[in-house]
């Protein structure tokens, strides 16, 4: 993967404009992502081979030169999640669907930038705002999303384990059951969003939300570790209507070394 340039190890060596748009992306889809935490998910260690180094913003595709994002490549071929999700639903759901995210992210932060400098329409601040929720919440989500997917069968798609297993059984009684929330919340989404495991920093505690959409949020201060795309175009292809078999099929490609990872750097 390409990483386009050193933002540091903590907020302080970020460049202002960078440390921003981290901080607006706490208020996104990826809920409390600031700077510092993905520099602290981007030193969680490669276990399962595709993760790199990790989630943190050079991760997202951010140019220091341009001032602007790039779609970061998959860790995995397009076919590498069959049978489970096809290589054309991936190809498109990549290069079609996450690249208009990137492209909106950069449109609102450009006008945005216009505004603060006394070019743009201030008018339209709330326009942009929205804009910059909607589509920074995107790219993070799907760059999350990629990175907790592996093929089916490797070693890293087995189950969790360590830390991450001792908390899931805590939190929900057993990982089957687990399963059997998330599952639940990913199938009662309505319309278009996302379900999420996350890490819930004053409990200490896992949890199972949902998410309108890709931005509005859900509880504030957690840690997003596994989110299932349930916008149609992740699945519709093979699955058709069918989103109960797509998020029965999800589970065989989770990459619980790469969902460990998150949690330990969560909580670090």
């Amino acid at each position: 993967m390409t990483h386009p340039g050193d933002l540091g190890t903590s907020e302080s060596k970020l460049p202002r404009r960078d440390a921003l748009l981290g901080l607006g992306a706490a208020a996104l889809g990826a809920s409390a992502l600031s700077p510092l935490a993905f520099a602290q998910a981007g030193r969680m260690n490669d276990r399962a081979g595709v993760v790199g180094k990790g989630l943190d913003l050079a991760s997202l595709g951010f140019n220091s030169a341009t001032g602007e994002y790039t779609l970061p490549p998959l860790p995995y071929d397009y076919d590498a999640l069959e049978p489970h999700i096809d290589a054309q639903t991936m190809q498109i759901h990549h290069t079609k669907h996450h690249q208009g995210y990137v492209n909106g992210l950069n449109k609102a932060l450009a006008e945005l930038k216009k505004i603060r400098e006394g070019s743009g329409d201030a008018g339209l601040i709330k326009h942009w705002s929205r804009e910059l929720a909607f589509h920074g919440g995107g790219h993070i989500n799907h760059t999350l999303f990629w990175y907790t997917m592996a093929p089916a069968g490797s070693s890293a798609t087995t189950g969790p384990s360590g830390a991450l297993a001792r908390a899931v059984n805590e939190s929900f009684g057993s990982f089957d059951a687990f399963k059997t929330h998330f599952s639940a919340a990913a199938n009662a989404v309505e319309g278009s969003g996302w379900a999420w495991l996350m890490y819930e920093p004053v409990s200490k505690s896992l949890v199972v939300t949902q998410m309108e959409k890709q931005q509005d949020v859900y509880v504030n201060g957690a840690r997003p570790l596994l989110g299932i795309d349930v916008w149609e175009h992740a699945y519709y292809l093979r699955y058709q209507n069918r989103r109960s078999d797509y998020t029965k099929a999800f589970w065989n490609v989770v990459n619980w070394d790469a969902v460990g990872s998150l949690y330990d750097a969560a909580r670090a």
